[in-house]
């Protein structure tokens, strides 16, 4: 039978490096002979990229109607792509998942926990990742880095830092609540020392 593939994402704030950090190791799961697929949300297949566009655009909505959507791409990123990919033995890296929701929906713009794990029962069906990567930085180091991307700030970058505060305390408090499933790790570092503990954390937890 052919072996499940496993599914990893990367969560933090803006500018904690998800992006680069899940390219960087995509080539190193390529390296070691896995296939690979890199993904991101909201997004990640072709309804929940109709989705992001209308959940990082314009003036956004009332943070409940916003969960419901981004759990809706959710979904549709799921079973359109997620589950077969694994299903076909590929290894999955996902640029954010639920817990993005859990902190940006939750924590910062104060939906409540409870009816977002509702949301998750149902658009999950208890499906988790196997490892989660969690990058943490301050806030000032990330928003700093974000605006020095030189491309223009999406609707919850122009946010107070209050609000990116909060995100980062929920990060924090996941990573904490679920040390089986998640890694801290700390993404002050330039990118080569971070991808170098990232790809350490995969071998020890994902042989």
């Amino acid at each position: 039978m052919q072996q499940r593939g496993r599914f990893i994402t990367l969560e933090g704030g803006e500018g904690a490096g998800k992006s680069t950090q899940a390219r960087r190791l995509a080539a190193h799961l390529a390296a070691r002979g896995l296939p690979v697929l890199l993904t991101r949300e909201p997004g990640g297949a072709p309804g929940a990229e109709a989705m992001r566009r209308l959940l990082l655009g314009g003036q956004g909505l009332d943070p409940v109607a916003e969960a419901l959507l981004v759990f809706a791409a959710r979904r549709d990123h799921l079973v359109t792509t997620i589950r077969p990919a694994l299903a076909a033995g590929i290894w999955v890296i996902s640029d954010r998942f639920a817990d993005s929701t859990r902190a940006y929906q939750g924590f910062g713009q104060g939906v409540a926990q409870a009816a977002i794990e509702q949301l998750a029962a149902v658009a999950l069906e208890g499906f988790a990742p196997d490892l989660t990567l969690v990058l943490d930085l301050p806030v000032e180091t990330g928003m700093a880095r974000a605006r020095g991307r030189g491309v223009a700030a999406d609707r919850y970058e122009r946010l107070d830092t209050a609000f990116h505060q909060r995100i980062r305390d929920g990060f924090l408090g996941i990573a904490a609540a679920e040390p089986g499933r998640c890694a801290l790790v700390d993404a002050t570092p330039g990118a080569d020392a971070v991808a170098a503990r990232i790809a350490t954390l995969v071998d020890d937890r994902l042989p």
